[in-house]
């Protein structure tokens, strides 16, 4: 391999992400290089594993076994029920990846779940998700959350706000923020050097010229007629009832989508197991399987781990991009 091995944290271990890294590696073994951050204690130990002695190792040991950078925590693990004495290591964790893909230790950062109430009531977490606190970490202020599969990449300009709050955040500073930092990250992490962009519209049929909304004329058009004077392949605003089917998708990389919904029920009905979440504007690769702890399942063995690997393949090809 031509990159460093990628940095997947375990994420709450009450949940299933600890699982999933074990059949990760089942999986990637042959394949993609990474190494999980955790506490060696908490493992399954339905595979093998080694513990290192730094990132450099994993390269060497994937074959064999998980390789796995040891961060003590202070409680053990039990499935299904989060301690909040372990909040600070998960939190610390993600530091320590970070920190090893600033340096180039890691050529990617890889998250599992978190579960945000443990961190808030064990540690006072601070942000709302993973997201701000890796760009807290970064010393970002504004990131793009894509969800990317073989079939299907959108961008969401707003996210967990409700929908009747949709239209005035919805603001053409945003819209061309996101679409900004969109494109960069296509460029630059995934290695394409003119991105087909298209833009959906808020308002059925796009707001078909004012009958349903106005919007789409107001808000949307000046932004992608500005992006295009610069240069941006960038059409828009498309009515979204239209823009998902296999022949529209050839038409573009990348979905800005106006809300949560518009953004994720296309992905998550075209490859629901397949989707990754990745985070663009942040100085470094962020990956994630698009799913939470699952705590009713934890233990159970149950736990699919196809966005997990989905999400490390990604890594390693946008790795290979850069």
């Amino acid at each position: 391999m031509s990159f460093a091995p990628i940095a997947l944290t375990c994420g709450e271990p009450a949940g299933v992400g600890l699982e999933i890294a074990e059949k990760a590696w089942t999986a990637l073994n042959s394949e993609v290089p990474f190494f999980l951050i955790a506490d060696p204690t908490h493992l399954p130990g339905t595979v093998p594993h080694r513990v290192l002695q730094g990132p450099e190792e994993a390269i060497e040991v994937m074959a064999d076994a998980l390789p796995v950078l040891p961060h003590p925590f202070a409680a053990t693990r039990t499935p299904g029920t989060p301690h909040s004495d372990n909040a600070e290591g998960v939190i610390d964790v993600i530091a320590q990846a970070v920190d090893l893909a600033m340096t180039g230790e890691a050529s990617a950062v890889c998250t599992l779940p978190i579960h945000k109430k443990a961190l808030k009531d064990g540690a006072d977490f601070p942000f709302p998700g993973h997201t701000e606190y890796l760009a807290d970490l970064a010393g970002v202020d504004d990131v793009v959350m894509m969800l990317a599969s073989d079939l299907l990449r959108v961008v969401p300009a707003t996210i967990h706000i409700p929908l009747s709050e949709v239209p005035k955040a919805l603001t053409p500073a945003l819209l061309e923020d996101t679409i900004r930092i969109t494109a960069k990250g296509l460029q630059s992490q995934f290695g394409i050097q003119s991105p087909r962009i298209a833009v959906a519209g808020l308002n059925p049929h796009a707001g078909e010229g004012g009958a349903m909304g106005h919007e789409d004329a107001a808000t949307i058009v000046p932004v992608i007629d500005k992006l295009r004077d610069e240069g941006f392949d960038i059409s828009g605003p498309l009515p979204a009832d239209t823009m998902f089917h296999a022949a529209a998708r050839a038409r573009y990389d990348v979905a800005i989508c106006t809300y949560h919904d518009q953004a994720l029920i296309p992905i998550k009905t075209l490859d629901f197991d397949g989707g990754v979440n990745v985070t663009l504007g942040l100085p470094f690769i962020r990956t994630s399987p698009d799913h939470g702890t699952a705590f009713d399942i934890a233990g159970t063995g149950k736990a699919n781990p196809s966005s997990t690997i989905a999400a490390l393949r990604l890594a390693a090809r946008m790795a290979q991009s850069t």
